[in-house]
């Protein structure tokens, strides 16, 4: 759903991220929140499209383009690696499971993603019968 793809000199720390569904999923899933090390093919994000909330801030350092930065994957690509620093299981049954979430990390948990990697979320759902909306908020460090 929503791929970030840090420069090879500097790290990002995660500090939230969530997402939001308009209806439960046709079948039970996962949502994701992990660091690989293999790209997958995604929209890119124009430099405009990644927020810096920091008034006085620069623009981001991440990497852009189709497998970079970006959202709505269209091939993930052969993982041969990887952390997952977050998970939800999503329930198909209507009330089972919440249609939101949000998770922020307190400042001795806040995941540091690598140089050079891929920091993802991954929905995996048998069916695409849902609208996903899905946010990280994170900070560039190096």
């Amino acid at each position: 759903m929503l791929q970030l793809a840090t420069p090879s000199t500097r790290m990002i720390q995660i500090l939230e991220w969530g997402f939001s569904l308009d209806d439960p999923p046709g079948a039970d899933g996962v949502v994701e929140l992990l660091q690989t090390d293999v790209a997958a093919t995604v929209t890119a994000h124009v430099n405009s499209g990644v927020i810096n909330l920091d008034p006085n801030g620069t623009n981001t350092l991440l990497t852009l383009g189709t497998s970079a930065t970006g959202y709505t994957a269209t091939v993930e690509g052969s993982t041969t690696a990887a952390r997952v620093f977050d998970a939800v299981s999503l329930s198909s049954v209507s009330g089972e499971s919440g249609l939101s979430y949000v998770r922020t990390f307190m400042p001795d948990d806040r995941p540091i993603v690598a140089v050079s990697k891929f920091l993802r979320v991954r929905a995996t759902t048998p069916t695409t019968a849902s609208d996903m909306r899905t946010f990280i908020t994170f900070t560039e460090v190096g």
